[in-house]
């Protein structure tokens, strides 16, 4: 009887797809508190092009510096491709206050994503690209909680993926 009656209040308090994915809208502190190393834990995406790269990856860093211009921030990353270590510098990160969007621009073309609402030192992004849906992770530690990676793994749910169409780094 204990288990029927407290089944209604735990399923008040899971939270719906909806208040999952709530993207932040930018305010001052947000663009400084992107800035510094990150770590690229994993994601999904129905992006033909991108879902070749989430598998190739093996492991991925990046680093967010500011640029001499206000609504830019430069961007280094590391990445382990296969066996093959791939250094960017070139990277440029556009930010867009009017829409609380990001548009990372480099030699292979632009990309662009909102920032998903989570922990301070968590990135998840929702990527911006057509009809294709995408959702990636990053943290400030190469491990995160079993609760984040959870938490993470629910909204990709959200977003219709399955746990098959689900990448994560080594």
């Amino acid at each position: 009887l204990t288990l029927l009656l407290g089944l209604p209040l735990a399923l008040a308090t899971e939270l719906s797809c909806d208040t999952r994915l709530v993207t932040v809208t930018f305010d001052n502190a947000t663009i400084p508190g992107l800035l510094g190393h990150w770590v690229y834990i994993g994601g999904a995406s129905t992006y033909p092009p991108h879902q070749e790269e989430l598998k190739a990856v093996k492991h991925a860093t990046f680093s967010l510096f500011p640029s001499s211009h206000e609504d830019e921030l430069n961007v280094t990353e590391i990445m382990k491709v296969n066996e093959t270590c791939v250094v960017k510098t070139t990277g440029k990160i556009q930010v867009f206050h009017h829409n609380s969007t990001l548009a990372h621009v480099d030699d292979q073309g632009t990309s662009t994503a909102q920032l998903i609402q989570s922990d301070k030192d968590l990135l998840i992004m929702k990527h911006i690209k057509d009809d294709f849906r995408s959702l990636s992770l990053s943290a400030r530690t190469p491990n995160v909680s079993k609760e984040h990676l959870e938490e993470f793994e629910a909204q990709l749910h959200c977003l219709g993926f399955t746990a098959e169409e689900m990448f994560f780094t080594s």
